[in-house]
């Protein structure tokens, strides 16, 4: 059986969601959104896409929690978890650590038909994404595939460590859940040996998802743990007032100390997944995460939960050691998918994309949602949450 994702995989490497910052706005044309979330979608090689049947989306639900546990959650608590108060609708999951073209990423096993309804609108809305997922493809998310290398329509080996089976990548499709990197039916997750409705992605009152967190405590078996999913960035209007930091930033040496590391990794490879020498390279946020280590900061691992640990402020309020945000994932509009290291002068330190290596770049504004000013004490809190 395949590591499960949360319990252990929110302690360890799994991070499954936490950060998601997704916004789930509606693009202003939605014959254009749908056409072009199409492209990221496969077709079966001379058969078209599979016929599997999957029901319409009737509505969509903003997912604000996810509960993981390292075995199935007895019916009995998922019954008590849906009549708790505040809590609208859920979704019962299956989730795992998997390998996935070599890379261990987050796995979900989903029923189509319904998980569909929590993902970012060109993902929900796209029925052809949907259908190769029933009919047994994987779906992975943008990064993974665009930056990753992983051709769309492509077969890559799923599974364990020592048993994979191959699987086609039938979309690219990013699921607003940070760390949440690969999707596949319930059918296929039970061939691969994940543990079986171990996850439980909830919609809830925005306002009281703090306090229904605190309230499963009481209800969820030993192990269990529960993540807040989409808390929007906290972005002042622009000329407003920034946020009082009040000491908890980095000192002038942390700075001096992040920027010497970022500039000490200039020329390695671009490696998605990479955050050490180890991997041969780094992505954005290894890079991220490897310099403010160097100054004994620590960060979660990807973009969109390292956007989480300081304050979000105008990019023209930035300073040199501030990280830099933008959400560049077209099948998830408003996530936070890439994040550089400001050096001052409009210039960064990134790791920017597949067959590239890091380097000085000038600061670009296209899909930038501004910068963040990082605070160590809210980095180690989620990181030590799991993220």
């Amino acid at each position: 059986m395949l590591p499960t994702v949360i319990g252990v995989g929110i302690v360890t490497s799994l991070a499954t969601n936490g950060a998601v910052i997704a916004s789930w706005r509606q693009a202003a044309d939605p014959a254009e959104q749908s056409t072009r979330s199409q492209r990221y979608v496969a077709a079966s090689t001379g058969l078209g896409v599979s016929p599997a049947t999957v029901a319409p989306l009737r509505g969509r639900a903003t997912p604000h929690l996810l509960v993981a546990a390292p075995a199935t959650l007895p019916p009995g608590v998922v019954e008590r978890v849906r009549r708790t108060k505040g809590v609208r609708r859920i979704e019962v999951v299956d989730a795992a650590q998997a390998m996935v073209g070599g890379k261990r990423v987050g796995l979900l096993g989903v029923e189509p038909s319904t998980f569909r309804a929590f993902t970012p609108e060109p993902t929900a809305e796209s029925d052809a994404l949907w259908r190769n997922i029933a009919g047994g493809d994987i779906a992975i998310s943008f990064t993974m595939g665009n930056d990753g290398g992983i051709k769309l329509g492509s077969q890559v080996p799923v599974g364990g460590r020592t048993r994979q089976s191959q699987m086609r990548v039938g979309a690219y499709a990013t699921m607003g859940l940070s760390d949440v990197d690969a999707v596949v039916s319930r059918r296929a997750a039970r061939d691969l040996g994940v543990p079986t409705g171990n996850a439980l992605l909830i919609s809830a009152s925005k306002r009281d998802a703090g306090k229904i967190a605190r309230a499963l405590r009481k209800v969820l078996p030993k192990g269990a743990k529960t993540v807040e999913v989409s808390p929007e960035l906290d972005a002042p209007a622009p000329g407003g007032q920034l946020p009082a930091a009040r000491g908890q930033v980095m000192n002038a040496q942390q700075v001096e100390t992040v920027i010497r590391a970022a500039y000490s990794r200039l020329g390695w490879p671009y490696v998605w997944g990479g955050e050490s020498e180890a991997e041969g390279g780094y992505d954005c946020s290894g890079l991220m995460q490897y310099a403010f280590a160097r100054a004994g900061i620590r960060l979660p691992r990807v973009a969109a939960d390292q956007a989480r640990a300081g304050w979000v402020i105008p990019y023209a309020k930035a300073r040199p050691g501030d990280m830099l945000i933008w959400a560049n994932d077209p099948t998830a509009p408003g996530y936070i998918s890439h994040i550089a290291l400001y050096i001052g002068d409009g210039k960064m330190i990134a790791a920017p994309r597949r067959g590239t290596v890091v380097q000085v770049q000038r600061v670009y504004t296209r899909n930038m949602k501004g910068a963040v000013r990082v605070n160590p004490q809210m980095g180690a809190r989620l990181k030590a949450s799991g993220l």
